[in-house]
């Protein structure tokens, strides 16, 4: 009798199949509204990644007269470090689904994984949920220390003719004024899928909506001519935040690796607690555990508009980010 039988990559061949990896990759990227907005970076060859980042900028000066002398001047560089952690996630599925010809596991469990490590991605850059030690604090932590919160109803006097939501976005004091008077311009805005009952009547002085581009358009909404995103994969902390504005160019990410898989058969399964959920061999049962290493970082460059402090050292109210708070404050 046979005792090293396994399941095989040929026996999960119809599970996992070879362009697994960069199918599930992508649909994490379309499931997470951060890495969709941020740019990537090249992948990472090892956990960590240094990046050089521009702390003072040279001046330049007039020269008196035809025989003056020119000034000198000087520009510094600091590091800012990408590290990579680990989203994992294991899928159990009975023998006998597998067994049943007409059901498609890989078609039922891929949206789930994907949906699953994109929300875990964007909960802790955007909020620093179960964020590794490692990893920048969130950005609306970042928004908050930086002075870039903007408490919802807080714009009352509105310069522009706008009231209600739409001051406090757009007009001046408001959500995008702050990302630009720290010489950023915002590309792109998250907000909590409940603020869009908020954004569809919003008009401005002539009556005109204000968010909705084309009543045509399946209601695709903008904020100030960049994508609003409302994400659904659960992510999004609508307590601490009800809109997230910036200049995604500036969060970089970069992948350590795409999707591992393993297949495992003869393994335990347990909670926090220790107790075992799940006995695969007892149970009849197959895992797919899957990993994806990546890491994010906000460099936060010196700029014209608003340059480092004195001696490269980093400005502390700079931020291309800032956020819409409910009203009452973040908790």
């Amino acid at each position: 009798m046979p005792y090293d039988s396994q399941i095989d990559r040929t026996d999960a061949g119809a599970l996992i199949p070879e362009d697994a990896s960069r199918e599930i990759f992508e649909a994490a990227v379309e499931q997470s509204a951060v890495m969709t907005l941020a740019r990537r970076l090249p992948d990472m060859s090892r956990k960590q990644r240094r990046l050089p980042v521009t702390s003072m900028l040279p001046l330049a000066y007039f020269v008196d007269g035809d025989t003056g002398t020119k000034q000198t001047t000087d520009m510094t560089w600091r590091n800012v470090y990408i590290n990579a952690e680990e989203i994992a996630v294991i899928a159990p599925v009975p023998e006998a689904v597998l067994d049943d010809a007409d059901y498609d596991i890989w078609e039922q469990v891929r949206p789930s994984i994907a949906e699953a490590i994109g929300a875990t991605f964007d909960a802790a850059v955007l909020f620093g949920t179960n964020k590794p030690s490692s990893w920048p604090n969130g950005i609306v932590a970042q928004a908050t220390a930086a002075g870039h919160a903007v408490t919802r109803g807080s714009i009352s006097v509105a310069n522009s003719g706008l009231s209600g939501i739409a001051a406090d976005l757009l007009d001046e004091g408001g959500v995008i004024s702050k990302i630009e008077e720290d010489g950023y311009m915002a590309s792109g805005h998250i907000a909590a899928l409940g603020l869009r009952a908020s954004l569809r009547g919003a008009k401005d002085a002539s009556g005109a909506l204000v968010f909705q581009q084309n009543l045509q358009d399946r209601a695709r909404y903008a904020l100030d001519g960049e994508p609003l995103v409302f994400p659904r994969n659960g992510a999004f902390d609508s307590t601490s935040a009800l809109l997230i504005s910036g200049d995604f160019n500036q969060l970089v990410f970069a992948v350590r690796q795409d999707m591992n898989f393993k297949v495992l058969t003869e393994a335990v399964i347990q909670n926090s607690d220790g107790e075992i959920v799940y006995n695969l061999a007892q149970q009849d049962m197959v895992a797919l555990r899957v990993t994806f290493r990546a890491g994010w970082a906000l460099p936060n460059p010196s700029n014209r508009i608003a340059p480092d402090a004195v001696s490269g050292t980093p400005l502390a109210s700079r931020l291309p980010f800032a956020v819409l708070t409910p009203a009452g404050g973040s908790s």
